[in-house]
């Protein structure tokens, strides 16, 4: 999915800035954003007060929508460098098309991840003849030095290990989790995690003290580590977590992201994660003149052209606290 914002900001994410270095229990309040004529979205990352959590780099909820009669998402050919891109759904369908020739349809608790390396472009949409509600979140993974260059491509998973206690389902997307291993390519010590809990279930979530963790919620009611989440919210954890209770009072879903902190320090804008003004500068231009980034073939429409690079000065962020 693509930041579709005309204005957008320059970041420097990534390091140890930003990185609470105990447990704690931070909630995150999202920015609302217009995806194309039909889809809101709720952006809980980049938030104001926090940049990343572990590799994840980029966090937006959208839905349940209903899109009967409606075109649904719609977002033209677009470029990404840098990043993976993980597609998740609870409810609808997903067509994602990208520049290597890939046409995959992606369902509810499918794994969709395209790892954009040096370059690549795509486009998602919903199909023509899809279901009556959309409901989802799309995410990003920052690639670390060793791995931003890696030649483009994408993996679609339709089946996914589990991880079940009383009460709870842990479908694992990406990483490791309490013995599980997904088959998604991962680049970071990261886990990313939807969690299906029943009414009235209580369970305690294992989890790695060297992590960095977050929790967002996607449908129902339920309490993480004693605090009350409401769908389309985010609480960050901080490290040094052994495990995480959990509390449902409905039916709920929510997703555990979390990973080893990004020891990098990187810049983010628009679709782009780098490690510099001028090279952001270059893809952006890259995009607009080049053949860089590939041809997204079948899709009906134009593609998304960049937003103005505003000429930011980019200084480097604080330390642990």
């Amino acid at each position: 999915m693509s930041n579709l914002d005309r204005q957008a900001a320059l970041s420097v994410c990534g390091g140890r800035g930003f990185v609470v270095a105990e447990p704690v229990r931070e909630l995150l309040t999202p920015r609302r954003v217009q995806l194309g004529e039909s889809t809101e979205v709720r952006r809980l990352l980049p938030n104001l007060g926090r940049r990343m959590v572990g590799a994840w780099a980029f966090v937006d909820h959208y839905g349940p929508d209903d899109i009967a009669g409606e075109p649904g998402m719609q977002v033209p050919p677009h470029p990404h460098m840098g990043l993976q891109t993980v597609s998740w759904l609870h409810e609808g369908e997903v067509l994602h098309r990208d520049s290597l020739g890939s046409l995959r349809t992606i369902r509810p608790r499918e794994l969709g991840l395209m790892t954009s390396g040096r370059a690549i472009s795509h486009s998602e949409e919903s199909p023509k003849s899809h279901a009556r509600f959309l409901h989802g979140a799309q995410l990003w993974v920052a690639l670390p030095e060793a791995h931003r260059h890696v030649e483009p491509h994408f993996q679609h998973h339709t089946e996914l290990p589990t991880v079940t206690a009383a009460g709870l389902t842990a479908t694992l997307i990406l990483g490791e989790l309490d013995g599980a291993t997904s088959p998604g390519t991962a680049y970071t010590p990261i886990v990313g995690a939807d969690l299906s809990l029943s009414a009235d279930a209580e369970a305690r979530l294992p989890l790695d003290p060297d992590f960095e963790y977050a929790v967002l919620s996607m449908s129902g009611q339920a309490e993480v580590d004693g605090v009350p989440m409401l769908p389309g919210s985010m609480l960050y954890l901080g490290c040094g977590r052994t495990e995480l209770p959990l509390r449902a009072d409905t039916d709920a879903g929510l997703m555990l992201l979390g990973g080893e902190p990004f020891e990098e320090e990187i810049v983010m804008w628009w679709n782009f994660i780098g490690r510099s003004h001028e090279e952001i500068e270059a893809a952006r231009l890259d995009w607009m003149e080049g053949p860089r980034f590939g041809e997204v073939k079948g899709y009906d429409g134009a593609r998304l052209p960049a937003p103005a690079l505003p000429p930011v000065a980019l200084k480097p962020r604080g330390r642990v606290r």
